[in-house]
């Protein structure tokens, strides 16, 4: 069991990782005083294997919660299906004290999420991620969003949770290629700030993708640490956050360009991450050493390098709307070394078609 606490100005929330946690979310949610109703969002999938065990624990702490499962996939995170959700939480009767709950993956976080941020002006949020992606990174932290056809997480806000609940008994139901995109999200942390952890993740590569109990608890403290280390220090990502992007921004552009259907997220950021090696040594900033180390741990947890699916020009068009340009100038994370990373305003444009085109 780890329990992990992030502190930020306008008070603090606790992580709590352990096998079995789904049964103590009542207690855990009574120990903040809510008991009053509860609005659980989960999708289809997730909500028939642990929606009836959250709704117990619920009860039997006195709470009156309901749950609405929403179809799994990207096509979820949408006004369209939150507006479905106030709808919900309208009719039950939700007040500003009644909290939204997050049983699943990214999609269903950011979703429920971006409803909890924004009806009444907010209520509280708690997650329950049943994903190893969800448990190390978008369940922490606060960023909440829905797509907009033009790109991913483009409407949305910061709303840090009161609560996150990581049941490590979950993950024994999580597809294979579910829990090696998560994965990708595990090398980000050794990659932007930890090069212990970085070479740790080598060493125990095998130990990880078998799921062993004590390695998976190691794993995902360690990078709930490292995010809230991040957060505590850059809430609304003005600067230090932005190291959490590293992948993300040739990423999300694999993402769009496919529909949001050809890529798990974690296997967009791992062909994102590799990308960002290659700009970094063609701008001086890392040697090949340090690609090769990038190459050799995405390959190792079975991970792409390549998006052969998409063009240099489809992807181009939509980096120019990354959310994180200024100016309309896209802001890079580069890596300098395992565990090192700096931020980089632009990239050249020629620089850039030449990565896109090694990589598709």
């Amino acid at each position: 069991m780890a329990e992990i606490t992030v502190n930020l100005p306008q008070g603090a929330y606790g992580i709590h990782i352990m096998p079995g946690a789904i049964q103590r979310i009542g207690q855990l949610m009574r120990n903040l005083g809510m008991q009053g109703m509860a609005l659980v969002v989960s999708d289809e999938n997730v909500g028939a294997l642990y929606g009836a065990a959250v709704l117990h624990s619920l009860t039997e702490c006195g709470c009156k919660a309901e749950l609405i499962c929403v179809p799994p996939g990207e096509g979820s995170k949408s006004l369209g299906v939150a507006m479905e959700l106030y709808t919900k939480a309208v009719t039950m009767g939700l007040d500003r004290r009644s909290p939204v709950i997050a049983l699943g993956g990214g999609v269903v976080g950011d979703l429920a999420g971006f409803v909890a941020a924004t009806y009444l002006r907010g209520v509280p949020f708690i997650q329950i991620p049943t994903t190893l992606l969800a448990m190390v990174d978008s369940s922490v932290g606060g960023k909440v969003a829905v797509n907009h056809e033009l790109g991913k997480n483009l409407i949305g806000a910061f709303y840090q949770p009161r609560l996150v609940v990581a049941d490590l008994d979950v993950l024994s139901t999580l597809p294979e290629r579910e829990l090696i995109a998560g994965l990708a999200e595990v090398i980000k942390y050794g990659a932007i700030h930890d090069t212990d952890f970085f070479n740790y993740l080598n060493r125990n590569c095998a130990a990880l993708m078998k799921k062993e109990e004590g390695v998976l608890t190691e794993v995902i403290s360690r990078c709930c640490r490292s995010k809230a280390w991040v957060v505590e220090q850059d809430e609304k990502e003005n600067n230090l956050r932005m190291i959490l992007n590293f992948g993300h921004t040739i990423g999300h552009a694999i993402e769009a360009e496919t529909d949001y259907t050809g890529y798990r997220h974690g296997e967009a950021v791992a062909v994102g991450m590799y990308a960002a090696s290659l700009i970094s040594r063609e701008l001086g900033l890392c040697t090949s050493q340090t690609v090769e180390a990038m190459r050799e741990i995405i390959q190792r947890f079975s991970l792409p390098l390549t998006a052969r699916e998409c063009s240099p020009e489809r992807l181009m068009t939509f980096l120019k709307r990354d959310k994180k340009s200024v100016d309309n100038v896209v802001q890079w994370v580069l890596i300098q070394a395992p565990g090192e990373v700096v931020i980089e305003r632009g990239v050249n444009e020629a620089v850039l078609r030449s990565v896109l085109e090694q990589i598709t």
